[in-house]
């Protein structure tokens, strides 16, 4: 094997040996520049590690994680789940269905797979337990659900995937709303599905009636407001996708302190850990991809990758099956977010070139990780969610395949229906 591609074995030899994807980067990186390109100066790579950090999109990481999080002490959680259950509680499996459909509101507001997976697990899986609902069961749909945050805006993926492939942040937060509602359509008759035959009840005795969704759609308005705020001061140029992320700190802040008053001086302590310790992850990641790309970047490794893919498939929507079955076989064993900063540089400039959008090659990408989370051996929303809930793997792995076969054919549409996910982006812009 040819001695450029060696740093990559080596990322995925540190991965595997337990090292986290951020120092496993930056190592293999390091290494190519210190032992095999001898002859460019190693602060080379120090300054891209430096340099990377200093970009004006990245400030939304940090403001969007800390909107997340002050909405959890603000009292919106609450009512998002409220408006939820008037909407879908009557259906068969109600309390499955208010989990799906409140991942889906979730998802406009922190955008985090494993807050959202966390929160249910404390709040709806014990309730859904005492309705008759077996535990993993429960545990499964709430990791399945919870890959719907990410992939709707303003979902941090969106974000990192945004700056990687060099497309708009604005396009590809519009982007993301379809294929979102599209999960949420098909694991919400994947529950239906299943509920009728193990008989599990709705969460409501009747439909709710025009006057109660009224009502709680006021109640609720504060909440449901910051996502579609968000879209029009996008479209209409009030503010940068980063200046959006500072606005709805200071809403959720506004919100929970004058309006449902539930947020206390006291609960900032936490949500600045909060914050620090998401946007550390985040961002150490980003830099140290950074500088591996800045070593595939010298080497061409991706114009090389270009060239025996298309060898394989000639055609994009052979590439995008090909594409699919890898990523989902590497979603297995690579958590998704890892995977997608390693393999978006290969494969976004292979897919460009077959006339592929490179905003929905983004969302097939998001779409595919977050299944990744969901499926054995390493999926974090299935850890996220058995850690909580005491579920064992076994049963969780049993009760999750209908709802990942949900997810699968979502991922289909997505992927050979790219219309339905560029359908805002056009529209709009």
């Amino acid at each position: 094997m040819q001695m450029e591609f060696l740093p990559v074995i080596v990322v995925f030899v540190l991965y595997f040996s337990g090292i986290p994807i951020a120092f496993a980067l930056f190592g293999a990186a390091l290494s190519y520049f210190t032992f095999i390109n001898t002859g460019s100066p190693v602060d080379l790579i120090l300054q891209r590690f430096i340099t990377s950090t200093a970009s004006f999109p990245l400030l939304a990481v940090p403001f969007f994680i800390m909107a997340g999080s002050i909405m959890n002490y603000a009292g919106i959680s609450s009512r998002l789940m409220k408006m939820a259950d008037v909407l879908t509680g009557h259906m068969t499996g109600g309390l499955a269905q208010v989990n799906v459909v409140l991942s889906t509101l979730m998802g406009g507001v922190t955008g985090s797979a494993n807050a959202d997976a966390a929160m249910q697990s404390k709040i709806l899986v014990p309730e859904m337990e005492a309705r008759g609902y077996d535990r993993a069961f429960s545990a499964a749909i709430t990791a399945a659900s919870s890959a719907i945050a990410p992939v709707i805006p303003p979902g941090i993926n969106l974000i990192i995937y945004a700056l990687i492939a060099r497309v708009s942040v604005d396009r590809i937060f519009l982007a993301g709303y379809v294929p979102g509602l599209i999960m949420c359509c098909t694991l919400m008759i994947a529950v239906s599905i299943v509920s009728k035959k193990r008989g599990y009840k709705p969460s409501r005795e009747r439909r709710a009636t025009a006057r109660e969704m009224l009502r709680q759609v006021r109640e609720s308005s504060w909440a449901l407001f910051m996502p579609l705020g968000i879209i029009l001061g996008l479209r209409f140029g009030m503010f940068t996708p980063t200046e959006a992320g500072a606005i709805a700190v200071l809403y959720c802040s506004l919100v929970g302190f004058l309006v449902y008053r539930e947020l206390r001086p006291v609960h900032f302590i936490t949500i600045l850990k909060d914050t620090v310790y998401g946007t550390s992850t985040v961002l150490l990641i980003i830099v140290a991809a950074s500088v591996f790309g800045y070593y595939m970047t010298w080497e061409r490794i991706p114009q090389t990758v270009a060239a025996l893919l298309l060898d394989i498939a000639h055609n994009k929507y052979t590439m995008l099956l090909v594409i699919n079955i890898m990523l989902l076989i590497l979603g297995m064993f690579i958590e998704g977010g890892a995977a997608m900063i390693i393999l978006a540089p290969l494969l976004v400039p292979v897919v460009v070139g077959l006339g592929v959008d490179p905003v929905h090659f983004g969302l097939v990408i998001i779409v595919n990780i977050m299944i990744g989370g969901v499926t054995p051996p390493f999926g974090s929303m299935m850890f996220t969610t058995c850690s909580i809930t005491g579920v064992a793997i076994p049963d969780f792995i049993r009760e999750s395949i209908p709802f990942i076969i949900a997810l699968l054919v979502a991922l289909l549409i997505v992927t050979y229906f790219p219309a339905l996910t560029l359908f805002l982006p056009h529209l709009l812009y």
